[in-house]
């Protein structure tokens, strides 16, 4: 039996080759305390590999998200420094079988500890500075995203790369449930559309979920985080020479733009 850091480093020697592994056969099947944390053994590695933990994701907020992939609850992972990219930049060669969501993130102005005050819509609200078009790039460490919740969630919720686009010009952030958004390729044919409230109603109340949840590992969201609220639409594989954008809009009113490329 393998240690919970055997599991991470095997997860990241996978991640820096590029290439990808059989779940059931390097993880089997752990319970979700063990999966965070060999997550947070990950993060150790990539802690000591000189990243810097910049905020961080919810996986599976929306009901598209876990029809998709067959997992029935959310769950959270850190996101680095060097997984950031601008708008039409290209996804590092290291992510092998790349997928897209568009998503909405929310960076941190104060921050925010549910371990001595209650987070909730209203609470995050006050906290957040602004909301950003967004695109995840996920990427699976197992073969073909064949896994179930536990395996997902030691992967780090699948983490590769977080594409940051423009402020939203969203003025009250209880509106950020009603901006819609559409994911396309090159010739604009729409992949799948959605709305900020299909995560986890609003994605103010999946900010407050990632806090309640780290309160129980003891740590808080910190001033400065981005926190990306969960897939919009369906992932999207990025092919290879590709690339797709998510439109992000709130009806007549204003509408912008965040790209990703693959080469």
């Amino acid at each position: 039996m393998k240690t919970v850091a055997q599991l991470a480093e095997a997860i990241w020697a996978a991640r820096q080759a590029g290439c990808t592994l059989d779940a059931d056969a390097t993880v089997g099947s752990p319970d979700l305390a063990t999966a965070y944390a060999i997550q947070r053994a990950l993060l150790g590695l990539r802690l000591a590999a000189g990243e810097r933990v910049v905020g961080w994701k919810l996986g599976y907020t929306s009901e598209v998200m876990r029809r998709q992939m067959g997992i029935a609850r959310p769950n959270i992972g850190p996101l680095t420094d060097r997984m950031l990219l601008n708008s039409g930049d290209a996804v590092h060669e290291r992510l092998v079988q790349p997928r897209v969501e568009p998503e909405i993130g929310l960076r941190l102005q104060t921050a925010l500890d549910a371990r001595h005050a209650p987070a909730d819509r209203h609470t995050v609200a006050a906290a957040v500075e602004g909301a950003y078009a967004c695109l995840e790039v996920v990427h699976s460490t197992w073969t073909g995203y064949r896994f179930n919740l536990e395996q997902n969630t030691a992967d780090n919720s699948s983490a590769g790369q977080v594409v940051v686009g423009p402020r939203l010009p969203v003025t009250d952030m209880m509106a950020a449930g009603t901006v819609a958004v559409r994911l396309h390729d090159g010739s604009h044919h729409t992949l799948g559309q959605g709305v900020g409230a299909d995560a986890d109603g609003h994605p103010l109340d999946a900010v407050a979920r990632l806090a309640r949840e780290l309160a129980v590992f003891g740590q808080r969201l910190e001033a400065g985080d981005l926190v990306i609220t969960g897939g919009l639409t369906k992932a999207c594989e990025l092919e290879v020479g590709g690339r797709l954008t998510g439109v992000f809009s709130f009806g007549d009113a204003w509408s912008v733009d965040v790209t990703v490329r693959r080469l």
